[in-house]
């Protein structure tokens, strides 16, 4: 329902950065949430991190401390900055926005890909 645009991935060597970014083609003012996943080859689309109304965040374990989720509410922009990047966090990054309705709507993603 939302048209959603990741950028911000690319190749970077074990213990560096990368902070992607996931716009709304519009500005949206029923939004819920605003989230990120992440899916290896093979593997399910497993929850990175997401944050919500009032700011309030969720981590997965692996990446607490790394990671940071960030919303602009006026401009329907999340950010995840990705800090100390491992090569287990190679996987193609998926944006996810939450309406207040209930409807999901996904990004087409962005790969990240962290070498040895």
């Amino acid at each position: 329902q939302v048209q959603l645009e990741e950028s911000g991935g690319g190749l970077v060597p074990s213990g560096g950065s990368l902070r992607l970014s996931c716009a709304a083609g519009a500005y949206i003012n029923n939004i819920y949430a605003m989230g990120w996943y992440r899916q290896a080859p093979g593997k399910q689309r497993e929850l990175v991190a997401d944050i919500g109304r009032g700011g309030i965040t969720n981590y997965s374990d692996s990446v607490k401390g790394r990671f940071t989720i960030s919303r602009n509410n006026a401009k329907s922009v999340a950010f995840l900055q990705m800090n100390n990047l491992k090569p287990e966090d190679t996987a193609v990054y998926y944006c996810r926005v939450r309406l207040v309705a209930g409807v999901d709507s996904w990004g087409q993603g962005t790969q990240v890909t962290v070498s040895s």
